[in-house]
Parts: C-alpha cells; structure tokens; sequence
C-alpha cells in the first residue's frame, strides 16, 4: 500500500511525459514559414542546405556551415528560432581499415 501511494504522489508531482524533454514543435500550419524563408535564413548564417525537411513537427536543415562542416539545424516552424544546433560526425567507419 505504501509503494502505491508514493508511485501515485510521484505521478501527481511529475505529470506523465513532463520529465522528458519536449523537443517537438507545435505550430499550426497555417502560421508556419514557408520554405523559401528557411532557406534564405539558412544562406543569411553561410549553411549550405543540403536538404530541409520536417521532423516532430519541425523544419530540419542538413547541411554545412561556412567552415564546411557538416550541421542538423532544428528550427520553430512559426518563429525559424534556432531549437537545436549539433554539428555532424563525418567520420566513417571505413577509415578503420587503414590500420593493415
């Protein structure tokens, strides 16, 4: 009985879902910026877009910033506010083979 009440305090205190982050976006399509302006935001900062798409309700940018390393950039479909920056690994797994 004891363990049922702490488990029901602690969902009571943390709803389901709030612990984890919430990186997905939610904006009605309608108020979304077309691609065209992400795009142009995308050249503004020197990416060199290699594909835009949308994930969890985000745009997505893959491409390469002005150094030419390879970057995900996350975007608020409503806003184009940067929600996630992360630079890609371009090592392969292949340049493993030059040990012989």
């Amino acid at each position: 009985m004891k363990k049922t009440l702490t488990i029901l305090g602690f969902i009571a205190v943390f709803p389901a879902g709030a612990a984890l982050a919430d990186d997905d976006c939610y904006a009605p399509m309608a108020n979304w910026q077309p691609r065209e302006t992400v795009a142009r935001l995308a050249t503004e900062n020197g990416w060199t877009v290699r594909r835009i798409k949308i994930d969890d309700g985000c745009y997505e940018i893959d491409g390469r910033d002005a150094a030419g390393r390879r970057i995900e950039v996350t975007l608020h479909p409503e806003t184009l506010q940067i929600i996630e920056f992360e630079y890609e690994d371009d090592d392969d797994d292949d340049d493993d083979d030059d040990d012989d």
